[in-house]
């Protein structure tokens, strides 16, 4: 998010457009703005290497906040704008973050939040619409337009690449940071990943690109990333909406896009003469990932659009990347790519290599050095003994050409609708409750979404499992989780599997709902 040189050569061009208003950032402006918050978190007290969150839904002001620090040589982390003031605060805390970028329509959640973040100085508060006093009851909130004010719109003078750390949540339920090492070069030399991304995905000056998701996401952030450092104009959705998608594509003439499956799902539901209303014939390149997509689904996405999309497999942790276009899926119906960042090994629970075809934990020699922020325990535990490895935990295997196919997640991390949902957080508040014995949380087919959470429940003794104690559960976790973690249905058992060690046994019950086969992913 670097466009110093389209900004000079291209002033007026369209960086950012809002999908709903229509409002444009030139690159001009965006280049302007970028400048300002640097100097601005400059005159705060943020030097080089420091930490600054950003929580808040869709719009200019996100891209811009984020530019700044990718010119000011600083960590900024992109916080999921659905989390509760607990979860907001745990990630404010971790990162060490001591400036936090919010809006108005997050206001209440923050105010909660910061109560318990000693560290954060201040929060700045974008109000677009003016309709806030200036005046703030906790003294580190400011007005975000006026933290600007006074402020040069050229290049702070210590200008240094900087880069974001978003977080990943682990099989503790816990979210982790991932941090990379920044080196010491300008900003207008983005890290060698990006860079592979570009030419992966056929990034070229002039492209339009269609971004339908949270830019909190790792992959919306890298794709924006990319497009503006090109020279190329973003529209931003605020929300997916499937027939809206279309029409955005035939109204700006968009040649690029990056989905979720549950968006493919969603768009080949509508009635076929609203799909077929739209002309599309400027898409050249559709890459999905973040989930797995039914073979279904693809195939009919395809028929629809042609040769021209593309999948993905990669953790945030940028471990390694598999990659595969059109023409290689339909050679190997079901696979995420081969592998072309990294070295993947297939090994069994021992730790021994496994045979083609037979599916295994996925180990990579690390593509891209990282480490979980201020956990050197997590870090150790994704890493093999002898230090050449890390793993998050996917199960897979690689057929005879080399590509590779997943089968199912070791960690029971659940995907919906390309979200990561880990189960242990939700069960962990489950059995706190008073009248809940023992609980298991995990993911069940859901043709939509990929995946559902699923909660299955033992009461205590005594207690009658019916709606009304569903409900009672259902408001408990509301209090305490965003609304994408909390089980959309729960069952209730005599007792649950575990283990004489204490272990939860929860393939025992998952596998009920999954039934018989290799792949437990729809």
């Amino acid at each position: 998010m670097y466009p110093n040189h389209y900004a000079t050569e291209h002033p007026d061009r369209p960086a950012v457009i809002m999908a709903s208003t229509g409002e444009i950032k030139t690159y001009a402006a965006l280049e302007a703005n970028a400048n300002q918050v640097a100097h601005a978190l400059r005159a705060a007290g943020l030097q080089r290497l420091d930490h600054y969150a950003i929580f808040m839904e869709n719009n200019l002001e996100y891209i811009e906040s984020c530019a700044a620090g990718e010119r000011a040589g600083l960590y900024y982390t992109c916080i999921n704008s659905f989390l509760t003031a607990e979860e907001l605060a745990y990630i404010i805390n971790n990162s060490e973050s001591r400036i936090l970028i919010t809006s108005i329509a997050k206001r209440e959640v923050v105010e909660v939040a910061v109560k318990d973040c000693p560290r954060v100085e201040q929060v700045w508060l974008i109000d677009e619409q003016g309709s806030q006093e200036k005046t703030f009851e906790d003294v580190r909130f400011r007005d975000y337009q006026q933290q600007l004010e006074g402020h040069p719109k050229t290049p702070i003078k210590d200008e240094a690449l900087g880069t974001s750390m978003l977080y990943s949540s682990g099989t503790t339920g816990r979210p982790k940071g991932i941090i990379r090492p920044l080196p010491e070069q300008p900003p207008g030399e983005p890290l060698p990943l990006y860079q592979f991304l570009s030419d992966l995905w056929r990034y070229r000056e002039g492209m339009v690109y269609l971004s339908p998701a949270p830019l909190y996401h790792s992959a919306p952030q890298a794709a924006v990333n990319l497009t503006l450092r090109i020279g190329g104009t973003v529209i931003v959705m605020e929300r997916f909406d499937p027939e809206r998608y279309l029409k955005l594509i035939e109204q700006h003439q968009v040649t690029h896009s990056q989905l979720v499956p549950t968006m493919f799902s969603r768009m080949l539901k509508l009635d076929p003469s609203v799909r077929d209303r739209f002309d599309l014939s400027t898409l050249e390149v559709a890459i999905h990932a973040a989930a797995p997509c039914p073979k279904i689904v693809k195939t009919q996405m395809i028929d629809w659009w042609g040769p021209i999309i593309h999948e993905y497999y990669g953790a945030t942790e940028g471990l390694g990347f598999a990659a595969c276009n059109t023409e290689e899926w339909l050679a190997h119906p079901g696979t995420v790519g081969k592998v072309v960042l990294g070295d993947l090994t297939v090994l069994d629970e021992t730790g021994n290599p496994q045979p083609v075809g037979v599916p295994g934990t996925l180990w990579f020699k690390t593509a891209t050095e990282f480490s979980y922020h201020n956990d050197p325990e997590k870090t150790r535990e994704s890493t093999s003994p002898d230090g050449a490895m890390t793993t998050v935990g996917d199960v897979g295997f690689v057929d005879e050409d080399g590509f590779l196919y997943l089968t199912d997640r070791a960690t029971f991390m659940i995907i919906s609708g390309g979200v990561n949902i880990y189960p242990q957080e939700c069960e962990d508040l489950l059995i706190s409750h008073p009248k809940v014995d023992d609980a298991a949380v995990f993911g069940v087919p859901n043709e939509d979404l990929g995946e559902e959470v699923k909660a299955v429940i033992q009461p205590l003794a005594g207690v009658t499992p019916n709606a009304e104690l569903t409900d009672e559960l259902l408001a408990y976790l509301s209090e305490h989780l965003a609304r994408q973690k909390i089980p959309r249905s729960i069952d209730y058992e005599t007792s649950l599997p575990r283990l004489p060690t204490g272990k939860l046994y929860k393939r025992l019950l998952r596998d009920r709902y999954w039934g018989e086969g290799q792949s437990k992913i729809v």
